[in-house]
């Protein structure tokens, strides 16, 4: 009889660091394209409502465009900046209290795993395993949910907030060049195109199903495009 041979390694999916850097990128950047693509098409269909003078619907669109970007940018920076303070407090706070009650900290840890399901026993020698390793991280993944080495990054998500409204903004300009009498309707129709694709795009990121996304998208930028387009027909005929 054979002796069994080796038992065949299976292939492990590699989990890289950045991963979450990565998924903070791409959020920032979805949300970054819907605003630049929804604020800077409400702003051109008010301004075109109200006059069908090209040069000042495009300064209209374009100052739209970089203050937008500019603002979205900093608020990324802020925001994610403070997400990033925080991790670092709590690493900060973790590793004294591991400096200062290790054996609390182990039986907290110890905790943790059998709440999730493991034995004593069990739960007891991984939290020892871990803590011969890396006691820091151990507890820092299981407390927490944080990743040392993985901390979000305020630069990328910024600089892909900023590009990205950018880039949605570009879509309604770019029917300002249209004929004044198919200005409106081009405007409309691009930037609801722009809105289904940034509607799915996110929700395949996030592996949802893309419909209830479009859907939300689609009727949330249409009532701003209605109210933006009223208010500037309102105040063309007045100003008139």
């Amino acid at each position: 009889m054979n002796a069994p041979g080796p038992t065949p390694h299976r292939a492990v999916e590699p989990h890289r660091p950045e991963i979450g850097d990565k998924l903070n990128w791409l959020r920032a950047a979805v949300l970054g394209a819907n605003d630049g693509l929804l604020s800077t098409a409400g702003l051109v269909l008010g301004v075109a409502a109200a006059t069908t003078d090209r040069p000042a619907i495009l300064i209209a669109g374009v100052a739209s465009l970089v203050a937008g970007a500019g603002s979205m940018a900093i608020g990324e920076y802020v925001s994610v900046s403070t997400q990033r303070d925080t991790e670092k407090a709590l690493i900060v706070k973790e590793a004294r209290e591991l400096e200062e009650t290790p054996e609390a900290e182990l039986d907290e840890l110890v905790g943790l795993y059998t709440a999730k399901g493991l034995s004593e026993e069990t739960a007891r020698r991984v939290a020892e395993e871990l803590h011969a390793v890396d006691p820091l991280a151990a507890h820092l993944e299981a407390e927490l949910g944080i990743d040392a080495e993985a901390l979000t990054n305020p630069v990328s998500a910024a600089v892909s907030s900023a590009i990205s409204f950018a880039l949605g903004a570009v879509i309604p300009l770019l029917a300002i060049f249209a004929p004044a009498t198919l200005r409106v309707p081009v405007i409309g129709v691009l930037t609801l195109v722009g809105l289904i694709l940034a509607g799915f795009i996110s929700a395949r990121l996030g592996g949802a199903d893309p419909r209830p996304a479009v859907r939300r998208l689609v009727v949330g930028g249409v009532a701003a495009m209605v109210v933006t387009y009223g208010i500037g027909l309102l105040l063309g005929t007045s100003v008139t």
